[in-house]
């Protein structure tokens, strides 16, 4: 059985972009840093702060007066469980599915599509 996935919201992952971006940070600075795209009150972001401690997204250091939140996980941890989840609920595990789907709802660019093929060459212990 897999580890409990502490699966963010959409405004969890929010904050959590923020603290992957700049690292370590008080309520004030993240939300300064989310008051560039949209603004947001600092009480809000202190209670999902809060909420995030308890699940288990963030990590809290009390050490000094004001509090400093950061990332329990990687960046690319949580994008690791979010996917496998997605793929097991949503695609019954099957990773070719969730490859055609997630190539055919967007333009991808030729870049993304050299990046993938080498990947691929990787994977198949084909790299040159």
């Amino acid at each position: 059985m897999k580890e409990n996935l502490r699966r963010p919201t959409d405004a969890e992952l929010a904050i959590l972009r923020v603290l992957w971006r700049v690292g370590p940070a008080t309520v004030r600075q993240v939300q300064e840093e989310m008051n560039q795209n949209q603004q947001t009150g600092y009480t809000t972001v202190l209670k999902m702060l809060q909420i995030m401690t308890e699940k288990g997204l963030v990590k809290r250091d009390e050490t000094e007066r004001t509090h400093v939140y950061e990332a329990a996980l990687p960046e690319e941890e949580t994008q690791r469980q979010l996917v496998d989840d997605l793929l097991e609920r949503a695609f019954g595990g099957s990773a070719r599915q969730l490859v055609l789907h997630a190539l055919s709802a967007r333009k991808t660019s030729r870049t993304e599509l050299a990046q993938i093929r080498q990947l691929l060459d990787e994977m198949e212990g084909g790299a040159k």
